[in-house]
């Protein structure tokens, strides 16, 4: 079977997306996609940020996973951390306050600066403090750190105020991937879109050219010589030529360039796609992420959420099996717990998420709360009605709040949805007036993942922490957290870590609705596609089958 006759086979998908097809095609040989050693990533969200702490974000770290190196390297199949930048895993002190890394000797930056201890110093004291000043916010990996200090040209040693048993898999991670001093000296617009090609790092990859909001040119460096040691798959520089990073915001958009051919892999395919292009013989992976599940939060400080029995009433009502059947594939596991299954430090809370809309409507009897009129129910002549965000970047968020909205409604709840776009939505999510149920997600790898996720002064993933007083909002709930980062050894904070999952439980302050996975569309003929250990992809170890690519 050739390929070629059908290159330009009509998509109606993107009858609708005529500039997207244009600059798609642009991307692709005549002849094939990635005829000219350049691969065509096809991805939903461009990104936003490439100040490292904001990485977060997979589009954002999608780029700095291929265009920054880090200290260490986890496997994304086992877990186990390896030298990279690093020349070995670091010495430690017996309490796990002060971490030594000697850095590997030759490794340079895009932009021809050198990467040394000094080097790292400064990016490490940028991303744990921040800089107000340039609106660069700290990164919630680094809690407790104190300082960093150059000991030679080529080892530098970390201080923290308390035990960071969790510090040397941190270093592993997009957050703190490595940049040029220049880069370093940069404000927030510096790392904004329209500024992508200022961005220097030591990856296999360096941005060349930025058509903003639209296209990414990575380029592939040919004095790339220093992958982790650890990698069985490739060393020395990049097999292809670069990387087309092409916004395809459409999800048929970004099927339909796979099956038409003109792009070479794409991010974020939807569940009922799955099959289709299996039947079209292009290859789907579906990567664990690791993290805090696909979950509704219950921002429990706001007066409608705060009697734990209506917060149980809405878990109780909301049937994740039809949801996750109707909507979604064998990719998408049902979630047990605040965590994945595949997270670090995982126990299973499944007996407190059962579907049973009876116990919903009793326990909001309980409550106090009366149908009205309309059915929906009323106290003290205020409606039980409750605002959700759509979370743009998870799967379906839309549809999966549609039949969420219908089961609630069953028991007398009126659910709706925050319009906007993310600006909007993580503007509003900051004002529980706007938005009472957040949803979301969290990509993570290590044990420290709850305790972060959960911190006030970190993520504040429920958005109840108040800066006036210190407050989480919840006393216990913020002692365990408190007590989590003064725990010495990873086994003490995997038990404080189940604790944690109880009490979120017990509180009824979660649902986690599902396992999210990375989901990644490619060509038969791309071969070591890969992703890092929560996802993100990696292009370092890619090549095209030139013979699967004829047939």
């Amino acid at each position: 079977m050739k390929y070629l006759h059908r290159l330009f086979k009509p998509l109606a998908a993107v009858v609708a997306s005529t500039a997207l097809v244009v600059t798609l095609s642009s991307c692709a040989n005549t002849t094939h996609a990635a005829e000219d050693g350049m691969v065509t990533y096809a991805e939903p969200n461009m990104f936003n940020n490439l100040y490292p702490p904001a990485g977060g974000y997979y589009p954002n770290g999608g780029v700095l996973n291929n265009i920054a190196d880090r200290l260490l390297w986890q496997d994304p199949e086992t877990l186990e951390l390896h030298p990279w930048i690093a020349e070995d895993l670091p010495d430690t002190n017996a309490d796990d306050t002060e971490f030594t890394f000697h850095i590997r000797k030759g490794v340079t930056y895009s932009d021809g600066s050198v990467l040394d201890a000094a080097n790292v110093k400064k990016n490490y004291d940028l991303y744990a403090k921040g800089d107000d000043s340039r609106m660069l916010t700290p990164s919630e990996q680094l809690p407790n750190y104190v300082k960093s200090e150059v000991i030679d040209d080529y080892t530098v040693k970390f201080y923290f105020s308390e035990p960071s048993p969790g510090f040397p898999q941190s270093t592993s991670v997009m957050n703190q991937a490595l940049l040029s001093n220049d880069t370093l000296d940069l404000d927030d617009t510096g790392f904004s879109p329209g500024h992508a090609t200022d961005i220097s790092g030591s990856g296999p990859f360096v941005i060349e050219q930025e058509d903003m909001g639209t296209k990414l040119v990575l380029k592939a460096r040919k004095d790339y010589d220093w992958a982790p040691p650890a990698r069985k798959d490739h060393q020395g520089p990049a097999e292809i030529e670069g990387i087309n990073v092409v916004l395809a915001a459409e999800d048929s958009v970004r099927v339909g360039s796979l099956v038409a051919h003109q792009s070479d892999i794409a991010r974020q395919i939807e569940a009922p796609d799955e099959k289709h292009l299996k039947d079209k013989n292009l290859q789907v992976l579906a990567a664990p992420t690791r993290g805090v599940n696909n979950s509704y939060h219950f921002h429990f400080r706001h007066p409608l959420l705060a009697d734990k029995r209506v917060r149980q009433a809405l878990i109780h009502a909301i049937d994740r099996d039809n949801i996750l059947s109707t909507l979604y594939s064998d990719s998408y596991p049902k979630g047990s717990s605040i965590l994945a299954r595949t997270a670090v430090g995982f126990k299973d809370q499944s007996d407190n998420y059962a579907f049973d809309p009876d116990k919903s409507r009793r326990l909001l009897d309980e409550a106090g709360w009366i149908p009205g009129e309309d059915g929906i129910r009323v106290k003290d002549g205020e409606r039980l009605s409750l605002t959700f965000n759509e979370s743009v970047p998870q799967p379906r968020s839309r549809e999966m709040f549609t039949k969420v909205q219908e089961m609630l409604k069953n028991i007398g709840v009126e659910a709706n949805l925050y319009p906007g776009d993310r600006t909007a939505q993580d503007k509003a999510m900051k004002d529980q007036d706007s938005v009472q149920v957040r949803h979301s997600m969290v990509g993570r790898a290590n044990v420290d993942t709850l305790a972060t996720w959960i911190n006030g002064k970190g993520r504040n993933s429920f958005l109840n922490y108040d800066e006036g007083t210190d407050s989480f909002g919840d006393p216990k709930l913020q002692d365990m957290v408190e007590e989590y980062f003064s725990l010495k050894s990873e086994k003490e904070r995997l038990e404080m870590s189940g604790r944690m999952q109880d009490y979120l439980s017990e509180q009824a302050y979660i649902l986690p609705l599902f396992e999210e996975p990375q989901v990644y569309g490619f060509q038969p003929y791309v071969e070591g596609f890969t992703t890092e250990a929560i996802g993100r992809p990696s292009f370092y170890a890619v090549k095209i089958n030139a013979e699967e690519r004829q047939e």
